[in-house]
């Protein structure tokens, strides 16, 4: 038997053999795919190697609107990328040394420092197992501007959503029933991840909210002091 021959009855063999993926997927839409795409570009620990990816491919075959999708998983990933180089742009090495494994710091730091373009557009374009957010940290923390940093991270996305939906459109559940393993295979932790974000984020506007109620008091005191000691 040839290979081709192999290949083929294999990828018959997952058709048939693996579960389609739960049919809460295909309601997420874009705001599931915008979700999903921040945590993948953030520095957040969860462990999900392309899902905005297999989101999106599955999305697309299933009669969603591929540029739309495509929009909404750009916009995500240039949110959670910013939030991101912003991470390391304010802390700087000790960013690097929290999230950057260390043996790998080194090489990473050395690459961003000679090819800051490259550095940005390679691991934003390509697809897992290359990671994505060590680079732009140390985009961040080495100095790369927000101006390049959005332009080029913003280029290599698009390539790489834009790329999938036309593939999805080309291919149709032909290209599902190859991914649909990985598909069940995360589909639970996407939908933790997509809680875990709601959560964070509303944990995020109760902070944030405290913390301005807290300066606007300390402000007003500050203020009341002044009076009193002119007076």
């Amino acid at each position: 038997m040839s290979i081709f021959a192999r290949l083929s009855a294999r990828a018959a063999f997952q058709v048939n053999s693996v579960a389609a993926p739960p049919h809460w997927l295909t309601h997420l839409g874009v705001l599931g795919v915008f979700s999903v795409a921040v945590i993948d570009s953030s520095v957040i620990p969860i462990t999900i190697p392309g899902s905005p990816d297999l989101l999106l491919l599955w999305l697309v075959a299933h009669g969603g609107d591929p540029w739309l999708l495509a929009a909404s998983a750009i916009a995500g990933s240039l949110v959670g990328g910013y939030s991101t180089w912003q991470v390391g742009r304010k802390s700087g090495e000790s960013a690097l040394r929290r999230y950057v494994p260390a043996r790998h710091l080194g090489r990473i730091v050395r690459w961003v420092e000679r090819h800051p373009v490259l550095a940005v557009f390679l691991p934003a374009a390509l697809p897992p197992p290359i990671p994505l957010s060590p680079f732009v940290l140390a985009a961040g923390a080495l100095g790369v501007s927000q101006n390049r940093f959005l332009l080029v991270f913003g280029a290599a996305r698009s390539l790489r959503y834009c790329l999938i939906a036309w593939l999805a459109l080309l291919y149709g559940r032909k290209a599902v029933h190859i991914w649909s393993a990985e598909l069940q295979r995360w589909s639970v932790p996407l939908l933790w991840s997509l809680l875990g974000l709601l959560i964070a984020g509303v944990a995020f506007g109760i902070w944030k909210l405290r913390r301005l109620r807290k300066s606007d008091e300390e402000e007003e005191i500050a203020r009341h002091g002044r009076i009193v000691c002119a007076e």
